[in-house]
């Protein structure tokens, strides 16, 4: 595990799209092809507005979809609720946005006949990029890593309600089974998302499953008990609150156990995906 972030590059890159996914949900693409070239899915990127100091700190967006021809752009996915997301939503094409990364680790490369992906919220972000890797539709990395390595992947999405849902069609045409769960019962049954994911554990027969989560902290503990119950490798990628984002401040620690109890471990170096077993809910 890179526990540095010595591969990371900062510049002044330039938007080029900036448009609405679904409520309050944007996707900005950001020219920087450099960066691109570098990133797997479950890495993160710290930005900044570039005109001004208000807000003084950066943000941390999970990766979410490359360029796949040349790879000169990437694109983030941020839910419009704070300063900062509210004047990044204001960017327009050609505006200049500070940018820092590829940063952390990625979600592991490892071969299952079934890659589950779980998603809270706007916890969905890195799974389109991990969901064509999976699937051997692209390639990410320099040198690229692995690809093609799942026969199937399901991904299990859950939202508050469908007014919030983003970008399903993009991963029904990759190939993905996705089953949706509202909170209000305005798409697909009025469950939670670990409602969904239990009833694809359940429905496993020998097969070799694996489990990538992102979204609300509690919802990840509640997969990661689910997990080990049903004894299948599990993946999270923590959502800590990041300052500076290349290990330095410490201000995202994480509980995470080691062979004799544990330790803190910085989300931003080295994580933010850490096994779901080892982390001290």
């Amino acid at each position: 595990m890179t526990c540095f972030a010595d591969s990371a590059r900062y510049e002044i890159a330039t938007v080029t799209e900036n448009v609405r996914l679904a409520r309050d949900t944007m996707r900005v693409r950001i020219a920087a092809p450099e960066m691109a070239r570098q990133a797997v899915p479950g890495q993160f990127f710290m930005i900044r507005i570039a005109t001004g100091n208000d807000p003084l700190i950066g943000r941390a967006f999970a990766l979410y979809e490359l360029d796949p021809e040349d790879r000169a752009w990437f694109d983030l996915v941020y839910l419009v609720k704070g300063r900062l997301t509210t004047r990044l939503a204001e960017l327009r094409p050609g505006d200049p946005l500070a940018v820092w990364g590829p940063l952390g680790n990625g979600f592991d490369p490892i071969a299952c006949d079934h890659l589950i992906m779980v998603a809270g919220g706007i916890g969905q972000t890195p799974f389109l990029a991990l969901g064509k890797e999976a699937l051997g539709r692209q390639a990410y990395g320099t040198p690229p890593r692995p690809s093609g390595y799942a026969s199937d992947v399901t991904f299990c999405y859950g939202v508050r309600s469908a007014d919030y849902l983003s970008d399903v069609d993009r991963f029904q045409q990759l190939g993905c089974e996705v089953l949706v769960a509202t909170e209000d019962g305005s798409a697909g049954p009025a469950q939670r998302v670990t409602d969904v994911l239990e009833q694809v554990l359940a429905r496993q027969t020998g097969r070799r499953s694996r489990i990538a989560c992102c979204g609300p902290e509690p919802m990840m503990e509640a997969v990661a008990a689910m997990a080990r119950r049903y004894q299948v490798p599990c993946q999270v990628s923590l959502e800590t609150p990041m300052a500076c984002g290349i290990g330095i401040c410490f201000t995202c620690v994480a509980r995470i156990g080691t062979p004799h109890d544990w330790d803190y471990k910085r989300t931003c170096v080295e994580g933010p995906v850490f096994d779901a077993h080892h982390v001290q809910w």
